[in-house]
């Protein structure tokens, strides 16, 4: 069995892969400001530090630590938080990788499909298009050049790009099922790219045992969801009342300034590659909301 050293171990996707992981036999060991476990180390981005004993036999690092993009307004401190929490921790686990020669069987790491730009358009992106060049894309590029900086020490990486993870407590899901978000964010039509927590998690542990899933990879089911479809069908699902008026736009940006292009548009993305190599459990919106609320 492996074992993996994941960064951002403490948060959503973190603490179930987590979980996951030991019940299939690997080792777990996280990085965290404030250990208070046996299999917990300190580490300090601000301070390039890293207690060395985090990297003992580590197989696999799984890179997952970042501010979260949604949490407060993009001021411009916020946005260079934003980007440094990403960038500058992969740089300091690649330079205490290098520094302790760690043979590394794997580098996983965490993106955005706001690679893509936060835009709505008539295309579905795939692996291979180009990204754009707002913020949000920017953060995206950065992020997953850090992570490449591993294959220069013939270490394979895999960048799973990720849509919005819906999970049974937290996250996203929470705050859209109330009253504000169960009505459609402006015209309603953005695209709005998901995917289950258990998906998501899976994939990452196929990535341990997996030499398929090396490179770049998109973490969104095939269905295509609007903002307006979606929202009715969580109505659905959960028996709530949906307002039958939309949020203008303007309300948006007046309440979350530039922060709110990520509600207001949204692409489709495409999962072929990733469902070559993986099959994903939860494929339907409905059901998969009926598995994370009933």
């Amino acid at each position: 069995m492996s074992k993996i050293l994941i960064s951002g171990g403490t948060g959503l996707v973190g603490k179930q892969l987590q979980t996951l992981l030991k019940n299939k036999g690997h080792e777990v060991v996280i990085l965290t400001r404030n250990p208070k476990k046996i299999n917990e180390f300190s580490w300090n981005i601000k301070e390039s530090y890293i207690d060395e004993n985090a990297f003992s036999d580590i197989t696999h690092i799984i890179h997952l630590a970042g501010a979260g993009i949604a949490d407060k307004r993009w001021t411009e401190k916020r946005k260079q938080e934003i980007i440094d929490s990403r960038v500058e921790s992969a740089d300091l686990l690649f330079n205490y990788v290098k520094k302790l020669n760690i043979k590394l069987e794997g580098f996983i790491s965490a993106s955005g499909i706001g690679y893509y730009g936060a835009r709505t358009s008539d295309v579905i992106f795939k692996e291979e298009d180009a990204p754009d060049n707002d913020f949000i894309s920017k953060v995206c590029i950065a992020w997953e050049n850090a992570a490449k900086r591993f294959e220069t020490l013939n270490i394979p990486v895999t960048i799973l790009r990720t849509g919005v993870v819906l999970s049974k407590e937290g996250g996203a899901l929470d705050k859209m099922n109330t009253p504000l978000f169960l009505t459609a964010l402006g015209n309603g039509k953005q695209y709005f790219p998901w995917i289950h927590i258990d998906d998501l998690c899976n994939i990452y542990m196929e990535s341990i045992d997996n030499p398929k899933l090396s490179g770049v990879f998109n973490c969104t089911t095939r269905e295509h969801q609007s903002n307006i479809s979606f929202t009715k069908t969580l109505a659905k699902v959960t028996g709530k009342f949906l307002f039958p008026l939309n949020v203008p736009s303007f309300v948006l940006k007046a309440i979350l300034g530039e922060l709110s292009i990520i509600l207001l548009e949204g692409s489709r993305i495409s999962a072929d590659k990733t469902e070559s190599v993986y099959d994903f459990k939860f494929h339907n919106l409905k059901e998969a909301l009926e598995d994370l609320l009933k």
